[in-house]
């Protein structure tokens, strides 16, 4: 597989390939930088709403007669919104690039909002049934927790209220604001020409050359805050978390090893200690998320309500360990072959190829070559791991959220985590 390639066009958008010559599919990917994190309370969910409206019909098509195109030529078509981006993405024959490119191009740059009122109701299904979905709703109230009023604080999907009735020219001007030049990238990998898929981009994707940049916002204070939501649950479904580290931040390799020995992994420590050695949760483990001025470190756990407070206890015993004992060769050798195993065989992905070298470049990264992430991980030390996990995991840095039935089952379990948590 041959290097990334970058060409960036007149209009600021950016177009980045990898050709890989072994297969005979492309995975293309229209990105645009703007998420969540770029919508005003008032608007909370207008850029994911868009990313649906996107569907829904242009000038030439509609919304049946795109399906229907999208199915004739065998592509795999799929959309979503995030914190920071926005994408559309297929999978398809290379012999249909130009004609799933105009598409997608089309879909992207020039919706007409035909039939916004039933997909209102779509999302508005949506969000209901996400918030029947508790072990997935407790994130979002982490994120809130950790981030306070920050915009990173706000879930993705926004609030019913805004979807039902944001009109279409204040979805318009949001669209032309943020779908601009310097904001979209055309990332593309598998069996292509760099110079025909910039070519391309050149012809078909002409977004605006400025618009609306989102405004500097304030860094989330570490205040430790707690967040319950009372809801009929057979489990309890708990987070803890603090600010983390931002994309560009070199340390992210050690924090992916960090979090990998901790609970990223099925050999992990409390995946070990909590399911395996004392069966409290079917569910357990840590995850990270970098943004662009910020990140977030959490932990989660589901389970019973007479499981609690144990459970909680050997979190923050886990926690304790990570800060103050450095890590074992055996347990850094492991994670580092856990991590590269997981890194070769993403590359054996096309789309999954084609999502980093997009996300690096329109975040202006730069795009490390799979032997060079290797490399990395590699030369990651026990020192590294204690410095950062003393850092990002300290007791009175940590919020906690929680869904479940009672506040107080749950308020008793946050002591052996951080004695700050119980005055929060």
């Amino acid at each position: 597989m041959s290097a990334a390639r970058l060409t960036e066009l007149g209009s600021g958008v950016r177009v980045v390939t990898e050709e890989v010559p072994s297969v005979r599919s492309v995975a293309l990917g229209l990105w645009v930088r703007t998420g969540s994190r770029n919508e005003t309370p008032a608007r909370a969910g207008v850029s994911h709403l868009l990313e649906h409206l996107l569907f829904k019909g242009t000038a030439r098509f509609s919304a049946i007669e795109i399906s229907e195109r999208l199915d004739g030529l065998g592509a795999a078509v799929n959309a979503a919104t995030g914190k920071e981006t926005t994408h559309l993405h297929a999978r398809f024959l290379d012999e249909h690039t130009e004609e799933v490119f105009d598409l997608l191009a089309e879909m992207l740059l020039a919706p007409t909002y035909p039939e916004v009122d039933s997909e209102r109701e779509v999302v508005l299904e949506e969000i209901a049934m996400y918030e029947d979905e508790p072990q997935d709703r407790v994130h979002d109230f982490l994120a809130g927790a950790v981030f306070g009023k920050h915009p990173l604080g706000r879930r993705v999907l926004g609030e019913a209220g805004v979807i039902a009735s944001i009109p279409v020219p204040e979805i318009d001007a949001y669209h032309r604001g943020r779908y601009t030049g310097a904001n979209v990238v055309v990332g593309a990998a598998g069996h292509l020409e760099h110079e025909r898929i910039a070519d391309l981009a050149g012809r078909l994707v002409s977004p605006p050359t400025d618009g609306t940049e989102a405004g500097p916002v304030a860094e989330p204070d570490q205040s430790a805050r707690v967040r319950f939501h009372e809801k009929d649950t057979e489990q309890y479904h708990i987070c803890f978390g603090a600010p983390g580290i931002t994309r560009a931040d070199e340390r992210r390799y050690a924090l992916t090893v960090l979090d990998s020995i901790f609970g990223g992994s099925t050999s992990s420590r409390l995946f070990r200690e909590v399911r395996e050695k004392r069966g409290l949760a079917y569910s357990i483990g840590s995850y990270n998320e970098l943004y662009t001025d910020s990140g977030l470190i959490a932990t989660y756990v589901g389970t019973r309500e007479e499981n609690i407070e144990e459970a909680c206890s050997i979190i923050g015993a886990e926690l304790e360990r990570l800060r103050t004992e450095p890590v074992s060769a055996e347990e850094l050798s492991r994670a580092k072959e856990s991590i590269k195993g997981r890194l070769v065989l993403s590359s054996e992905s096309t789309s999954a190829r084609m999502a980093r070298i997009s996300r690096v470049t329109l975040f202006g990264l730069p795009s490390d070559t799979l032997d060079e992430m290797l490399v990395k991980v590699d030369a990651v030390s026990v020192g590294d791991l204690t410095e950062l996990a003393a850092e990002l995991y300290g007791a009175e840095r940590l919020s906690a959220a929680c869904v479940g039935r009672g506040e107080d089952y749950f308020r008793r379990a946050l002591a052996p985590v951080s004695e700050a948590l119980v005055a929060a």
